[in-house]
């Protein structure tokens, strides 16, 4: 172990820091422009209606003190759904835990919306992330209030649309650290591996209009031993009639580039669609072959669907190939687009009995990249869904087939984009609980990593969980965010804890998430204080050569390592370099990267490596170990990388 590397890899606070600003190209773009027009993208790709509207752009906002009613608010512009922290928001003023953000604006209703209200259509309001505490008013009356930054809310505001404009205004309060709520990497005293807090409304706003019994959510669960799909639509009551009918995705693009329509910006592109490109009939169009399914839907449980795919339609889902069948559904007067795909992730023996992760039933390795979900201009928003894109296609090109999400809940539309690209996602819960005891979370396990693996977690004050309620909470928030996100086929690996940070009980939470979704294997402690549970033995190992423990019980992965700095000037938010080790120049950097992976990760394949995360993706503020900068316009790597094999057995040992 370097004592020096690890030793620069103490987190501290740095107050006093002006960040530099920094603007990546997309974000340069709205700057540039002044434009309103942000995310403008249907924002839910699997249950996708075509009556809708979105919200974002200008608002009004104001900031007061909670205490202190008497002070006259000061209205100006803020840019949804960007932060006010946030360079594109166009304040970039922190929301403080004593302060109220308010937010507001009008909205006119068209002739057309008004006759939908008229025939008994039911207009729902739709917030897809707002941090941490939201109260929402339409014409001064509270319709809806949430706590927890990350999940997705919504209210029927159908009583409120009229002729008149609707006043619609949001209260929020973040606490951020000061309290146990769920927060991830936010800090209000920024420094090394936590990074600027952030407030209120961070993804779209919008609503649609439905029927009076619609579908509220569905939860498709793929089985391909069997090759069927469950699709249970959830409703204000059960329907009365339900059809569904699947497209061939592989057919519509084939006749697509038969009638050369393969560029056509509104039809054919699946970078700006909500689905996709098989269930977005385009005009004219003559053929979409459809599959002959067999569905049977359940007298006892009518939302209940069973499609049976015949065997000719069989198209598994993979990295290499993202197959993905579209759907229409038809539920009495309510009709969505969706898609799924046909794949399996399991933990099995591979033949000389190793535990490995396994895809379609075949040992599938890992190689994966720790992705934070920072943008230099906004924060945790994206500047745009081209800049997901960026994102996913970077991590493809060099090589990788898996992102660990880290500690954050994206927009639905960067999974969709993953589903479709072929990219695995290890889906971490958010962290929460009060501050954290980092020598004892952080610095005690990289020197002592005997004592952490053998360190209890139900010493609840240790692990900053003293406070039941929080416990309480982040447990419910932990099994809404399964709801949310369950149907989602490229999200392969659930992930409760990380590295101690709010832990507590993690071998029971792992059974628990088990139990609420038994098709996904579980990293119930990634990094340190295994508590013997879950489907993996996760180590976190930057300072030391990279080696496997084996675990009879569990397959074994790396989910954090390399970590290696290259600060290149003009791209940092600051000029001071955190990582835990650092490189004058890309080329250094490089050479680097390449001997870790050659000399040292990819012979663990055959002694029982399952897999294994790099940090990281993207430079975040201080933290400089990323392939690509924070803002997104320099690559560090200048060469392509040595590729990991999909099956480990094939992998010669090359161990120096």
């Amino acid at each position: 172990m370097k004592i020096k590397d690890a030793v620069s890899g103490i987190s501290k606070e740095h107050t006093e820091d002006t960040l530099i600003p920094l603007y990546t190209p997309w974000g340069e773009e709205i700057k540039r422009t002044d434009t309103e027009r942000v995310w403008q993208e249907y924002p839910r790709p699997q249950l996708e209606r075509d009556n809708y509207k979105i919200l974002n752009g200008k608002w009004s906002y104001w900031i007061v003190p909670i205490d202190d009613s008497t002070v006259m608010p000061q209205k100006s512009d803020i840019l949804v759904p960007f932060s006010p922290e946030s360079l594109l928001s166009g304040v970039q003023r922190q929301l403080q835990p004593d302060e109220y953000l308010w937010y507001e604006r009008r909205i006119s209703f068209s002739a057309d919306e008004l006759s939908e209200k008229k025939r008994g259509m039911h207009c729902i309001l739709h917030f897809d992330a707002v941090d941490q505490q939201a109260a929402v008013y339409c014409n001064g009356h509270e319709v809806v209030t949430h706590t927890g930054g990350y999940l997705p809310f919504s209210a029927d505001i159908t009583d409120y649309v009229s002729e008149d404009a609707l006043l619609l205004q949001v209260r929020v309060r973040d606490e951020s650290d000061t309290s146990w709520y769920t927060r991830g990497k936010q800090t209000l005293k920024r420094g090394g591996m936590f990074y600027t807090a952030q407030s209120g409304i961070w993804q779209s706003v919008w609503y649609e209009w439905v029927p009076a019994n619609y579908i509220e959510h569905m939860k498709i669960t793929p089985d391909l031993d069997s090759h069927s799909v469950t699709i249970e639509l959830q409703s204000p009551r059960e329907f009365a009639s339900v059809s569904c009918t699947v497209y061939r995705a592989t057919d519509y693009l084939a006749a697509l580039a038969a009638d050369n329509r393969a560029s056509a910006p509104e039809s054919s592109d699946a970078r700006t669609t909500g689905r996709p490109p098989a269930a977005r009939p385009i005009p004219g169009e003559r053929t979409i072959a459809l599959i002959g399914v067999s569905v049977r839907r359940e007298s006892t449980a009518p939302n209940l669907l069973q499609l049976t795919l015949p065997e000719d339609s069989i198209q598994p889902w993979t990295p290499e190939t993202p197959y993905l069948y579209s759907f229409t559904i038809m539920a009495d007067s309510d009709t969505v687009h969706g898609y799924f795909a046909l794949r399996s992730f399991t933990v099995e023996p591979d033949e000389k009995g190793t535990l490995r992760f396994c895809l379609n039933h075949s040992p599938y390795f890992l190689h994966g990249l720790l992705d934070q979900g920072y943008w230099s201009d906004g924060l945790m928003t994206a500047p745009c869904d081209e800049a997901f894109l960026y994102d996913i296609e970077l991590a493809k090109r060099a090589g990788f087939n898996m992102l660990r999400k880290h500690i954050k809940v994206e927009p639905l539309r960067w999974y969709y984009h993953c589903d479709r690209l072929g990219m695995i996602v290890w889906q971490d819960m958010v962290s929460g609980g009060t501050t954290y005891h980092m020598p004892l979370v952080c610095y005690m396990p990289t020197v002592f990593p005997n004592i952490a693996m053998h360190t209890k977690d139900h010493h609840y004050k240790l692990f900053s969980r003293a406070d039941e309620e929080g416990r309480v909470a982040w447990e419910q928030e932990c099994m809404d965010t399964i709801d949310h996100l369950y149907s989602i086929p490229s999200i392969a690996v659930w992930v409760p804890f990380n590295e101690g940070w709010g832990q507590f009980d993690a071998a029971r939470i792992a059974k628990m998430v088990k139990e609420k979704d038994p098709t996904r294997p579980v990293d119930h402690a990634s990094g340190w204080f295994d508590q013997k549970g879950g489907d993996f033995k996760s180590i976190h190992n930057y300072f030391r050569a990279l080696k496997v423990k084996p675990d009879k019980k569990r397959a074994f992965v790396i989910s954090e390592y390399g970590g290696y700095a290259c600060h290149i000037e003009g791209h940092s938010s600051v000029e001071r370099v955190y990582g835990y080790r650092k490189y004058a120049t890309a080329e250094e950097f490089t050479t680097a990267f390449h001997q870790l992976l050659e000399r040292q990760l990819m012979p663990l394949m055959e002694r029982g490596l399952s897999g294994a995360v790099y940090t990281q993706l993207s430079d975040v503020e201080e933290e400089v170990n990323g392939l690509v900068t924070y803002d997104r316009r320099v690559e560090k790597l200048n060469c392509s990388l040595p590729t990991a094999s999909a099956e480990p057995s094939s992998h010669e040992n090359k161990q120096e």
